[in-house]
């Protein structure tokens, strides 16, 4: 039933201008208004609403990711932002940070300003 419809993808800030300069200035998303409720970016077509919040709780899971053809380089791209990239115990994760699954796919986390958790995957 919705399998045509697009998707908006939403996640919880509480500072409207950093969260503005991370999606928008180190991660590259376009910004396309903030209508008071939340700041509305576009991201290859899909919209990504940052709600704002008086506090936020993140998740202790991905809350957004994207899927990335050289994980590698993306990685050492964002690091040059300024981007810390998460290493968990449980993961054998290289000295980028990226962990390899048993099937090939690549995967590698970072946090935005207010601690949500987002990824880069790249899949076999």
């Amino acid at each position: 039933m919705l399998g045509s419809n697009d998707i908006v993808a939403f996640l919880t800030v509480t500072d409207g201008e950093k969260a503005r300069a991370f999606y928008e200035g180190v991660l590259g998303l376009k910004f396309v208004n903030d209508d008071g409720f939340a700041l509305v970016f576009e991201a290859n077509g899909i919209m990504v609403r940052a709600a704002k919040a008086k506090e936020v709780h993140p998740a202790h899971f991905t809350v957004l990711g994207w899927k990335v053809t050289c994980i590698e380089g993306v990685v050492r791209g964002l690091a040059a932002r300024g981007v810390k990239f998460e290493t968990f115990s449980y993961f054998k994760q290289d000295e980028l940070g990226i962990w390899t699954a048993p099937s090939g796919d690549k995967v590698a986390w970072f946090k935005d300003p207010d601690g949500n958790i987002l990824s880069l995957s790249q899949h076999v």
